[in-house]
């Protein structure tokens, strides 16, 4: 595809797990718990303090939209832009929210590469790779252990040969 004298990409192929979507939702359900306890002080300051009573309906506005947003909508929006592809000479990835961003990654420019799983993660089986170059640290994250060991390997492979071929 060609816009603009210069030739667009495909974005890339593989996408991340869909038991991603769950553990982003379940920190979606984390940081809602952590708010609705905000919420509730507030509450009870409008209560204990006599503070104006619209203050409870903000409050209970607030928690409730934090619940759709980021529990549901935002997780789901992540997961679809999510995407990524290793190729010989470089990695792709492409991610965002409101603002999709791809970047490139050259082999010649990978210092390391690293797994990475806490216990969200471990409960789902999943793991993060973090691809380490001079200037920054990328990830790819929620992919299944098994997917993040082979990658990681063959990451680390075609970085290798990319150098000797430097």
């Amino acid at each position: 595809m060609k816009r603009g004298g210069t030739i667009l990409r495909a974005e890339p192929i593989h996408r991340i797990s869909r038991k991603g979507l769950t553990v982003w939702r379940l920190y979606g359900v984390l940081q809602t718990l952590l708010l609705l306890v905000i919420a509730a002080l507030v509450c009870y300051g409008t209560y204990y303090y006599e503070w104006p009573s619209f203050i409870y309906f903000i409050a209970i506005a607030v928690v409730l939209l934090s619940a759709f947003l980021s529990a549901y909508l935002f997780p789901k929006i992540r997961w679809e832009r999510w995407r990524y592809e290793v190729r010989e000479h470089e990695i792709e990835v492409q991610h965002g929210l409101f603002v999709v961003k791809r970047t490139l990654i050259p082999m010649v420019r990978v210092q390391h590469v690293d797994t990475t799983q806490g216990p969200i993660l471990k409960r789902y089986s999943l793991g993060n790779i973090s691809i380490s170059t001079a200037a920054t640290v990328h990830t790819i994250p929620a992919l299944v252990m098994d997917e993040a060991d082979g990658l990681r390997a063959r990451i680390s492979e075609l970085a290798r040969v990319a150098e000797d071929d430097v």
